[in-house]
């Protein structure tokens, strides 16, 4: 894969994406307390003195949230920094209860990295600028206070990773299949639970618009965007109403907004402030955060088989195309599923097919995850099988695919049997047959004899018609070139 360029325009503009990723730590305390990160307690249950920031408490640092960075820096080919440093940003919001967030600037944990993934069939990379811990804000409640705002810290101090890409993202599309990508990594290394309505995984769109050519243009930053939909559907709201706003002579100031889901239309929460204007400093209440060589040497060996390194396996082990073997690890449960219905049927590439076709379009379809599938991967395996060693066709596996599905039955070839499905392909029986075909078409006969062979085609059509497509069409194919000579 090599890094991604955009050479498409919208309406004559270049779009440059960037997105910052808050992805939460799977630990089950916060960053610098030892109050519970579970979700849905009652408002306030879960906010100790040291996240209240009263007055005299003290943070320490959590180290499994350190080894989780740990693990995402490696996962991702970056540099884990020996020393880093934590520094408080400061800026005033009543769910924020300090008055800053503690949060790395200078020297981030994680430098570097890069992100591959696939947009249709086309590889993409896009590297990484930094990735560094900070704590989670408190959330305001708007809903149910008869206009008045409640706040809520229970999220107050939860640890968080923040992944910030370079700027180099063209399209919605692209910057949705990255986020897709990326959520399916920090899951797959166990440090996020990827819960997206939970709010563990969220991201930050910085959206510019160019002429090719130009400088960079004036970005604009749509925050908490907590589903893939959205964020296309804000990213190219953003670009319309960029480009709108230069063609109609204006210029764009920098500034964060939110997106509306039910208007489609994003709109300014306040004007973007830069770095300088949350006054960094290091933490004086923190030391510096030493990472020593064999802490990163423990780590990587407990890391799982990484994403790339099965996909590679994959193709390596069987056969597979690069494409194939990148969507067959798009999560463990897929890489598992297929490598046990590749073994038991020793068809990996009808496997794939299978995946990426009939069994994704079922499970999207009724939004459930291929752990809650009900064909299992033995099961599946039997139905390759049947495909491969030609029991059945195509067509009449995805009947057999259909009532395993609806829970029909469990047994492929006895739901083979019940409905009558298993090929004909004993040349005796299906000699005779021909004969009749030949004789009831003759002008298909002499328009095949004279060259023309779509009048072949129409011969298997009318000999697999007489079967009630139940004729192997291969021995079907083989008999009747026989018969007319070919």
């Amino acid at each position: 894969m090599s890094t991604s360029t955009n050479s498409k325009l919208v309406r004559g503009y270049e779009v440059v994406i960037g997105l910052e990723t808050h992805a939460q730590l799977s630990t089950q305390s916060k960053i610098f307390s030892g109050a519970s990160t579970a979700f849905g307690a009652a408002p306030n249950t879960q906010a100790s003195a040291v996240d209240l920031a009263l007055p005299g408490t003290l943070p320490v640092m959590n180290k499994a949230a350190v080894e989780r960075a740990i693990r995402f820096g490696l996962a991702v080919g970056a540099t884990v920094a020996p020393r880093s440093i934590f520094a408080r940003k400061n800026y005033f919001y009543p769910d924020l209860p300090k008055g800053y967030q503690i949060s790395q600037y200078e020297i981030p944990v994680v430098q570097g990295g890069q992100v591959q993934f696939y947009v249709g069939d086309q590889a993409h990379t896009v590297r990484l600028t930094r990735a560094h811990l900070e704590e989670d804000a408190g959330k305001s409640l708007h809903e149910d206070y008869h206009g008045q705002t409640g706040i809520d810290l229970n999220r107050a101090g939860t640890p968080l990773l923040e992944i910030v890409s370079e700027p180099e993202m063209g399209s919605s599309q692209e910057a949705t299949e990255y986020a897709r990508a990326l959520h399916a990594l920090v899951v797959w290394l166990g440090i996020c639970d990827g819960n997206m309505q939970e709010g563990s995984f969220r991201c930050d769109a910085n959206v510019s618009v160019r002429k090719p050519g130009a400088p960079l243009g004036t970005r604009r930053e749509i925050k908490n965007l907590n589903s893939f939909r959205f964020l296309q559907q804000a990213i190219d709201a953003e670009i319309q109403w960029q480009i709108d706003q230069i063609e109609d002579g204006h210029e764009i100031v920098q500034a964060t907004v939110l997106f509306d889901p039910d208007s489609g239309e994003t709109r300014a929460m306040r004007t973007k402030e830069d770095a300088h204007d949350y006054r960094y400093f290091p933490d004086p209440d923190l030391p510096p955060l030493v990472i020593a060589p064999d802490w990163v040497e423990r780590v990587k060996a407990e890391m799982p088989e990484l994403p790339r390194v099965m996909a590679e396996r994959f193709q390596r082990d069987y056969g597979l195309p690069a494409y194939d073997a990148t969507m067959m690890t798009q999560s463990k449960a897929f890489g598992a599923y297929f490598e046990a219905a590749a073994r038991a049927c020793g068809a990996p590439k009808l496997v794939a097919n299978w995946l990426m076709g009939e069994v994704s379009r079922r499970l999207n379809a009724e939004g459930r995850e291929l752990a809650d599938s009900p064909v299992q991967a033995r099961t599946l395996a039997q139905l390759i099988g049947r495909i491969a060693d030609r029991t059945i066709s195509n067509n009449g596996a995805r009947q057999v695919f259909d009532a395993l599905w609806s829970g029909e039955g469990s047994d492929v070839d006895a739901l083979i049997e019940a409905k009558g499905l298993k090929q004909v392909s004993d040349t005796g029986a299906l000699d005779a047959m021909l004969d009749d075909v030949l004789a009831a078409n003759t002008k298909s006969v002499e328009e095949f004899r004279a060259g023309k062979e779509k009048a072949f085609n129409a011969l298997v059509g009318q000999a697999m018609k007489a079967t009630k497509g139940k004729a192997d069409p291969a021995v079907v194919n083989e008999l009747l070139r026989k018969k007319l000579g070919a």
